[in-house]
């Protein structure tokens, strides 16, 4: 009878064993943005061993919880056990973090799936049979906003004293997860402050002689470096250097400094460097360049994704702004303020000095206004604003006003008045201060109306100048600025040019006119965009503005005429008078939601259906197996409304999004929206237009396409998603 029992109780015990995948496999906890569960490495416990049950967190797209040491924002994922007699729960095994990049914010986070393994003793005593374990998660999940979700979560697995196979749901995953997260590996570490940088220097077995253009170094604590700037690793014979901006707050000695450097996906060491002088072998590296370039679109990557950085760091970046602003002479958001450069280079013919003078101050608007414009982008970002290149002109008061002075330029070209001196007048007085003062707003109008235009080169450059301090950014600023004037100042101090250049002569009048017509063109356009922010209705109070503006200036051009001037001149400040407050009462208005979106959903030339952006659809559409093509655009955009209209207007490109069932989504930044700026934030970029490529595959991230489309780019693009 005893033998039976004793039989009975170890055929029991087996068949808990072999019963063990199902008992200990738990049903998640579905929260609004995750799916949260105890997984467990092994089907069961082992008295006297050790088990690893990790928190499996899976984690809606775009969406994510953060790692040990969130980074400027956030809070870790907490797990508070409640385990039988005698067990232990030992601390979260933590994989490396990816990198998030919300403007000035860097954050350490985990984005789609993660695995959090924690090692739970089992006392040696432990008997056969059935244990339960209890964690009470908690996390704060981030995308716009951030929420903190917890779980009450429950795991029922059975001891056994033989060897327990894995688990065949997770076991895999929990065993991948450890093998690749951060370990010990007999490193030596020391760190120290040189001219300004936080220097760690690490040599050992592991690094010796590795790759390090990926290399970065997340501190377990705060207040050590500052997480948004970029990292610098030189290489040496036995290891490495690191060269980190430190912490404002750091003061070098501070104890050991701890974390993990990741070298590149499953290569990851913990370091631990004490203060002291570099280490043989290391010392004297000259530092590479930023390292840990990515996708530039939040990070979200296991092994450390990346912030907006830039190969080559300032002087690419200043490089770049400048061959940015060469091309942006040729977007045809610039085109209007050629045709006023062209009229003031033919009048230049026979007078260089004067040119090179207005050329010059030509110089000075340009540069001074981008300086301007990017002191005002700076300040409204740090005050926690969502702007970006071309905030202004989501304000309908700015749109009528800059419609009105394209007016008035025309009507200056037309010759209905004048300001400084006509063309045919340009032999008396070019070097003359109203000439210099028109050559200076020329500048600045130009830098104006250059702001609907994003040129290749460009969003690289001021998407990356946004995430450095102050006077880094203006300096791309800066040099963007030079870039744009370059090309009519070198003219201007070229006299060969105008040697070239035919005889002043009444065919210069002629021309002078003639250039007016893009000016009137870009005004009827700032027209259509105002209509589109405050609605069709208030045209009437623009309109009302412009006959007014057009009055004054026939009127201010009578009183150039000779004979009385005081009752013409007093005419036409009375024209002022009535346009001023008309643009305010125009601007007032507000468009009707419907038909604002039907203006800017399909434009003439583009027939390709869309829907409303939004992180929640884009979602949605992966998760059902569809590419998503994303078309973040505004109606100021002349570089948007020039894609539209040609290369995503053709057959094939409407055959390619039906042929891989593509959805295009429009994400309108005509107007203000703190959500489209975040996004391009996200991504790098500070402006329109950006055009994102989503896979089929849910969590994917998406491929940034080039700024002028071609259709064959967005066909490609499109297959590519598809596969």
């Amino acid at each position: 009878m005893y033998a039976m029992r004793t039989w009975a109780i170890a055929i029991l015990v087996a068949l808990l064993g072999l019963a063990g995948t199902g008992a200990a496999n738990a049903a998640p906890v579905k929260t609004e943005h995750l799916q949260v569960e105890l997984a467990p490495q092994s089907t069961a416990a082992t008295p006297g061993g050790t088990i690893f049950v990790a928190l499996h967190q899976k984690i809606i797209p775009g969406w994510h919880t953060y790692w040990r040491n969130p980074g400027d924002t956030g809070l870790a994922t907490t797990l508070d056990w409640t385990l039988p007699a005698g067990w232990k729960a030992g601390p979260i095994v933590w994989p490396a973090p990816g990198r998030y990049v919300l403007g000035s914010l860097m954050n350490y986070v985990y984005a789609n799936e993660v695995y959090l393994p924690v090692p739970i003793e089992v006392p040696a005593n432990a008997k056969p049979g059935p244990v339960t374990l209890k964690a009470k998660a908690s996390w704060l999940v981030c995308k716009d906003i951030c929420i903190p979700e917890q779980a009450d979560l429950t795991l029922t697995l059975p001891v056994a004293a033989a060897t327990p196979a894995p688990n065949p749901t997770f076991g895999a995953a929990v065993a991948k997860t450890l093998a690749d997260a951060p370990k010990p590996a007999g490193l030596k570490a020391t760190y120290g402050l040189d001219k300004g940088a936080l220097r760690i220097s690490i040599a050992g077995a592991g690094v010796k002689g590795a790759d390090v253009s990926r290399a970065y170094f997340y501190p377990y604590e705060p207040g050590i470096i500052e997480h948004i700037k970029p990292q610098k690793a030189g290489r040496g014979a036995d290891g490495l250097t690191l060269a980190l901006s430190p912490d404002p707050e750091f003061k070098a000695p501070k104890g050991d400094i701890s974390g993990v450097l990741v070298l590149g996906p499953g290569k990851s060491f913990e370091v631990t460097a004490k203060p002291g002088p570099a280490l043989a072998g290391v010392e004297g590296v000259t530092p590479l360049a930023a390292t840990g370039e990515g996708s530039g679109g939040g990070g979200l990557a296991a092994d450390g994704g990346s912030a907006p950085s830039l190969k080559g760091g300032l002087l690419a970046a200043l490089g770049l702004a400048f061959v940015g602003g060469l091309i942006l002479n040729l977007m045809p958001c610039v085109f209007p303020i050629l045709s006023m450069k062209a009229t003031a280079l033919v009048g230049h013919a026979e007078h260089p000095s004067a040119a090179r003078a207005q050329g010059l101050a030509f110089l000075v608007g340009v540069v001074a206004s981008f300086l301007v414009l990017a002191g005002a982008l700076i300040a409204a970002r740090a005050a926690g604003e969502a702007v970006g290149w071309g905030f202004q002109l989501q304000s309908p008061a700015v749109v009528a006003s800059l419609a009105l002075v394209m007016l008035l330029a025309g009507l200056n070209l037309s010759g209905v008045f004048e300001i400084g001196t006509s063309a045919q007048g340009a032999g008396q007085g070019l070097a003359a201060k109203g000439g210099l003062a028109g050559a200076f707003f020329t500048g600045v109008l130009a830098v104006v109306v250059a702001a609907p235009c994003t040129a290749p080169f460009m969003a690289g450059a001021i998407g990356w100048a946004f995430t450095q301090p102050p006077i880094v950014a203006l300096s791309i600023f800066l040099a963007l600025g030079l870039g744009l004037a370059a090309p009519f100042t070198a003219l201007s101090f070229t006299p060969a040019l105008f040697k070239r250049l035919p005889r002043p002569g009444a065919w210069m009048s002629r021309f002078r006119q003639v250039m007016a017509f893009p000016m009137y063109g870009a005004a009827a356009w700032l027209a259509w965009v105002f209509a589109l922010q405050a609605g069709v209705s208030a045209l009437a109070f623009l309109f009302t503005a412009a006959v007014a503006i057009a009055f004054a200036a026939w009127a201010w051009g009578a009183s150039q005429g000779g004979g009385r001037t005081l009752l013409p001149r007093l005419a036409a400040l009375a024209g002022l008078l009535v346009a001023v407050p008309m643009i305010a009462l125009g601007a007032g208005q507000s468009a009707p939601p419907a038909a604002a979106g039907a203006a800017t959903a399909e434009g003439p030339g583009a027939p390709l259906p869309t829907e409303p952006w939004s992180p929640e659809r884009v979602a949605a559409l992966q998760a059902e197996g569809r590419p998503v093509f994303v078309d973040f655009t505004a109606a100021w955009c002349v570089t948007c409304q020039v894609n539209e209209r040609t290369a995503l207007a053709g057959k094939g490109v409407a055959d390619a999004f039906a042929r891989t069932k593509a959805v295009y989504l429009k994400a309108d930044w005509t107007n203000r929206d703190d959500r489209i700026a975040k996004a391009l934030t996200e991504q790098g970029r500070s402006g329109v237009p950006l055009y994102l490529v989503y896979d089929a595959k849910p969590g994917t991230p998406a491929k940034i396409l080039p700024q002028l489309l071609t259709e064959g780019l967005v066909i490609e693009a499109l297959d590519a998603a598809r596969s």
